[in-house]
């Protein structure tokens, strides 16, 4: 029995179902790819090749393996998202939303770990430069860096980890935690669903059974989902550019998209500010922020409140104008590199804006500690997500800021 109001649809329904359909799609199409593909630099790219050309259906296949672990990300980042914007991590959802943050990383680490299999001239020096970032980590990066590639640089060894981490390892993280959990789900009775304005907290409504209600409903994303993934495979192939030549690269070089962040953070602070500092914090304030102290219990209302809506819808435009202002300053040099080379400028500048507008969201909005955290970490997401977009398709060739690439 489910309460029937947790079945109501809403535009971010369905996203567990969406993203645990992806992973199915990905564990069968890969498991299908593995009797084809080489992890060897010599016969990987042809065995590509062949899976577009000579497999029956093999560029349909691929085609739906690259488009599911695309969707995936964007997916769980969405669901990531909602679970913050209804406080469904907060008490007793604590140790589940460390759960649903590892899942998240494991996603990623899946899309990068298959993103070097074609061996093409992408896949290679993308992930050339996104590990090339590791060098800048004090004490571990080098270590880090040689045991994920086995050595200094893309080789035969480094394909062979890769294979061996995207195709067994990050598959067996995925299918212990997933149900996992959805356990700790149904432990904390069920996912949080928002409440209406005109609804009192504590209000469940009449119960009904979960097979037709529930089971019709997720069988319906399901089949959407298929059907959209489909859709998309057969109007768009997945890309593969020439075969991989690490004596020439292109020009621009960038990472994986979802990684492009990073990247053009890498261009505005200190390597340790932004591949150690800047992480670090964000991550420890993630794993912090069920145990914070909170005003009150928020859970399952959008935005905690009205007043919650809009220091949120402040704080994404800010945080927007704020990195395309510091982008465009620091392209042309008007941010100092910072005290003696060591690019602390611009962290501590970052750092003073961010707490600034914390304590004017407090002031000004009379806003609560709930309020108060969730406009910060607007801030920063609007932030992260207008470097991807920058990175993506406003850098061009040597890295230079253009107006489309």
């Amino acid at each position: 029995m489910v309460p029937e109001r947790t079945l109501r649809f809403t535009f971010t329904w369905g996203l567990g179902v969406t993203a645990t359909t992806l992973i199915g799609l990905l564990l069968l199409t890969g498991l299908l790819l593995k009797f084809v593909y080489e992890p060897v630099p010599g016969r990987a790219y042809e065995s590509i090749l062949y899976i577009n050309t000579q497999v029956p259906f093999g560029q349909l296949l691929r085609n739906v393996h690259r488009w599911s672990g695309n969707g995936l990300l964007l997916v769980v980042f969405l669901h990531f998202l909602r679970v913050f914007y209804t406080g469904a991590f907060l008490p007793p959802r604590q140790v589940n939303w460390i759960v649903g943050l590892g899942l998240f990383a494991a996603v990623v680490l899946s899309n990068f770990t298959g993103y070097l299999l074609p061996w093409d001239q992408v896949a290679y020096w993308a992930i050339t430069i996104s590990t090339s970032m590791l060098d800048y980590l004090p004490v571990i990066g080098d270590g880090l860096k040689s045991w994920l590639l086995g050595g200094s640089e893309p080789s035969a060894a480094s394909l062979l980890n890769f294979y061996a981490i995207h195709t067994a390892i990050l598959p067996i993280v995925l299918l212990f935690a997933i149900p996992f959990h959805f356990w700790k789900i149904r432990k904390a009775n069920g996912i949080v669903i928002p409440r209406r304005p005109d609804e009192p907290p504590g209000v469940t409504g009449d119960m009904i059974r979960t097979v037709p209600h529930l089971f019709v409903r997720e069988t319906t994303i399901v089949i959407a989902v298929l059907a959209t993934v489909l859709a998309v495979a057969i109007t768009v192939n997945a890309p593969l550019a020439e075969q991989a030549n690490p004596g020439l690269s292109p020009n621009p070089t960038k990472a994986p998209w979802y990684f492009m962040g990073v990247q053009e953070l890498l261009m505005h602070f200190h390597p340790v500010f932004a591949l150690l500092v800047i992480p670090g914090v964000l991550t420890l304030g993630l794993l912090a922020l069920p145990w914070l102290r909170y005003d009150e219990d928020v859970s399952g209302i959008w935005f905690c409140s009205a007043s919650g809506r809009k220091t949120a819808l402040l704080a994404f435009a800010v945080g927007t104008v704020l990195t395309v202002a510091g982008v465009l300053a620091s392209e042309h040099g008007l941010l100092s590199p910072g005290i003696l080379g060591s690019g602390l400028v611009p962290f501590a500048l970052a750092a003073f804006l961010t707490v600034g507008f914390y304590y004017l969201v407090r002031k000004l909005f009379s806003a609560n500690l709930n309020e108060a955290v969730q406009a910060v970490f607007t801030l920063l997401i609007s932030a992260f997500i207008t470097l991807t977009l920058v990175g993506v398709w406003f850098r061009g060739s040597g890295m230079q800021l253009m107006w489309a690439s």
